[in-house]
């Protein structure tokens, strides 16, 4: 089968190349979320939540819900700084597309929030009183 030609005349690697590419440019954008503060914000509710699960001895599925939660977590608010980015380079003026983008960002992170604090809850629930 033939390979597409490329448009750019910029040639992509392949093979373990793409690999480190690809890696590379996942930790720049880790670097680029990191200026957030919400994003370190989630990181710190991550750290200490694996320790409050330490110190109340949950299961460790518990453990792996939560690590995959936060993960979610931190996807999504890598997206919608990327969002909140795009929207203040394409319109940096005040519209209300904008604004919708933004706010519908800003609600995709509230509700993994709200799974993080729920699962949380239930996790003590269980533990504690269950």
């Amino acid at each position: 089968m033939e390979k597409a030609p490329q448009k750019s005349g910029i040639r992509k690697a392949s093979g373990p190349r793409r690999v480190l590419a690809a890696t590379r440019y996942s930790l720049q954008g880790l670097a680029r979320v990191w200026q957030e503060e919400a994003f370190r914000t989630e990181v710190v509710a991550f750290v200490l939540g694996l320790l409050l699960f330490l110190l109340i001895g949950v299961q460790p599925v518990h453990y792996l819900i939560f690590i995959i939660l936060m993960l979610l977590l931190f996807c999504v608010e890598a997206l919608n700084t990327a969002i909140e980015e795009l929207v203040d380079r394409i319109s940096p003026e005040i519209s209300t597309v904008g604004r919708h983008a933004k706010d519908l960002g800003s609600f995709a992170v509230f509700c993994l929030l709200c799974a993080n604090g729920l699962f949380v809850l239930w996790c003590l629930y269980d533990r504690l009183l269950g």
